[in-house]
C-alpha cells in the first residue's frame, strides 16, 4: 500500500503541472486589437470543453483545474467522498449484519448473542436492518454516480463559457426615447437594441 508521502508527492506533482504565471499585462500582443488577439492568441478553441470533460473523468476535480478554477476542486472531492464514506459505511454494517444472519439460521453463535444464549437482536431485525442497508448503501452509489456525472458536466460547460466575449462593448445600456406624437399621453414601453 502507498505511504501518506508517496501519496502526497503525487498530488504534489500532479497539480504543479497545471501552475501557471500570470500573463504581462504590458506586452506587445495584448496591446493588439481584440480581432487580432482572439485570432492570433486562439481565445477560442473548440476542444477545450472536451479536454476539461475528459480530465474531470478521469480524476475528478482536474476539469476544473485545467479550467483555472481551483476553488471548485475541494468542493467536488467533497461532494464525492460523502456517498463514498456513506457507501463503504453502510456495505460493512450490511455485512456485519449478513453475517449474524446467517450465523443465526445455521444455530451458531454470533455477535448479538451473549455466552448464556440471550439475543439481544431478533431474527426480524436482522433482515429488516439488512433490508435498510442495502437500500442505504444502493442510494448512496446512485449519488455518487450522479455526482461524477455532474462534475464532469460542470466542467464541461465552464469551458463552453469561458470562451465567450465578455467585452465591455457588449453593454446593457436603458434609455428613455420621447414619442413626439403621443407627448401628452406618455406611454411605457421596452426596446432591446444590440451592437456588435
Amino acid at each position: 500500500m502507498f505511504s501518506k508521502n508517496n501519496i502526497l508527492t503525487f498530488l504534489i506533482l500532479l497539480f504543479s503541472l497545471h501552475l501557471y504565471c500570470q500573463k504581462d499585462s504590458t506586452s506587445v500582443k495584448e496591446r493588439e486589437s481584440k480581432e487580432n488577439l482572439f485570432i492570433q492568441e486562439g481565445l477560442y478553441k473548440p476542444l477545450a470543453p472536451a479536454k476539461a470533460a475528459f480530465y474531470s473523468a478521469i480524476l475528478p476535480g482536474m476539469g476544473q483545474v485545467y479550467n483555472k478554477k481551483y476553488w471548485k476542486v475541494p468542493f467536488v472531492w467533497a461532494a464525492l467522498a460523502t456517498p463514498t464514506y456513506f457507501y463503504l459505511n453502510n456495505n460493512s454494517q450490511y455485512k456485519r449484519f449478513r453475517t449474524a444472519y446467517k450465523l443465526r439460521k445455521t444455530g451458531l453463535q454470533d455477535e448479538f448473542t451473549d455466552d448464556l444464549g440471550n439475543v439481544s437482536v431478533s431474527l426480524e431485525t436482522l433482515e429488516k436492518a439488512q433490508e435498510q442497508l442495502m437500500e442505504n448503501r444502493d442510494l448512496s452509489l446512485m449519488w455518487g454516480v450522479i455526482l461524477y456525472v455532474l462534475q464532469i458536466i460542470e466542467a464541461s460547460v465552464n469551458a463552453h463559457l469561458l470562451q465567450f466575449n465578455t467585452d465591455d462593448n457588449l453593454s446593457f445600456r436603458p434609455t428613455f426615447v420621447n414619442n413626439p406624437i403621443l407627448f401628452n399621453a406618455p406611454k411605457v414601453g421596452f426596446t432591446l437594441k444590440y451592437t456588435f
